[in-house]
């Protein structure tokens, strides 16, 4: 994680305000919430958390490549990125986490006395990190017209490479936020390229996932913070997962689905990818047992 901040597709003037407040790579920001490094670099909310809006895609482009004997889709992976955030060393650390706990269970199964272990432990001869590497296909996109040229090459892609279970754009916003400023334009290319994506994830039963970003928006009494691309394009998604904080909380809610009801969980970001947020139980003191006030100290009879 020592990659310098520079390198990264963020505003000059959120940069310098990141570097003049003693944050120089990566490893320096990484551990940091949006409200703290926006108290600390003296820049607003907004642009802390549009900084560290990365890696959140890779975890799925890996989780969809495990295989079916594990509840996996044993597919490949489609990723387009627009803000060259894509790290192979973060990538490196997710496949390793993916494939050490798919061979926990191969193990576990097999001291259990598991039938379907030997299943497993085939399907482990194969699943390593070299292999997720080599099945995710990585697509540069340096502005919204590449990004274009690509979704419509697509389909050609994909008739080549049948495996391809998910097809990650990390992110949509980024392209056309920054390089495209008539409003009407962009929403017509926005609904054009939902068209064709909605199209691709029914004829070839795949996953897209489109990452977005988030921005103020002044009410009459307050700010807030809404998706950046707007509410029509809220409307072209199927479903909608927003990444935000709470507190020192990282949590995800649900906010869009044609099957599942509205709800938030807590989850945290490790070297190993996205996992759930371990709660402690309360200890119980077994030590010195409970005394009823109500009931008299029960004393030795002495003759």
């Amino acid at each position: 994680m020592q990659r310098e901040l520079g390198s990264f597709p963020i505003a000059p003037s959120t940069r310098a305000r990141l570097v003049a407040a003693g944050f120089h790579t990566l490893h320096d920001v990484i551990d940091f919430s949006g409200s703290e490094v926006s108290r600390e670099a003296g820049i607003s909310e907004e642009s802390a958390k549009e900084a560290l809006n990365i890696f959140k895609s890779m975890q799925l482009a890996v989780d969809v490549q495990i295989p079916e004997c594990f509840g996996g889709n044993d597919g490949e992976t489609v990723y387009m990125d627009t803000e060259s955030s894509f790290r192979v060393e973060r990538l490196v650390d997710i496949a390793n986490a993916c494939v050490l706990h798919c061979s926990l269970i191969t193990q576990a199964h097999q001291e259990e006395g598991v039938c379907h272990f030997i299943d497993h432990r085939l399907a482990m001869q194969g699943f390593t990190v070299n292999k997720i590497l080599s099945q995710m296909y990585y697509f540069s996109c340096q502005d919204y017209i590449e990004l274009i040229a690509h979704i419509h090459t697509l389909s050609d892609f994909l008739a080549q490479h049948l495996k391809v279970k998910l097809v990650v754009v990390d992110s949509l916003a980024f392209p056309f936020r920054h390089d495209l400023e008539d409003l009407s334009l962009r929403t017509r290319l926005l609904n054009t390229l939902a068209q064709q994506l909605i199209s691709i994830s029914t004829h070839r039963k795949l996953a897209v996932i489109l990452t977005n970003q988030m921005t103020t928006r002044i009410g009459p009494t307050e700010s807030y913070l809404v998706p950046a691309l707007g509410d029509s394009w809220a409307h072209a998604a199927t479903s909608r997962l927003i990444l935000n904080w709470e507190g020192k909380q990282r949590c995800a809610t649900l906010c869009k689905s044609p099957s599942q009801k509205e709800r938030t969980v807590q989850y945290q970001i490790t070297h190993q990818g996205f996992r759930d947020v371990q709660t402690s139980q309360p200890q119980m003191d077994t030590a010195k047992p409970e005394i009823n006030p109500r009931k008299r100290p029960r004393e030795d009879d002495t003759k």
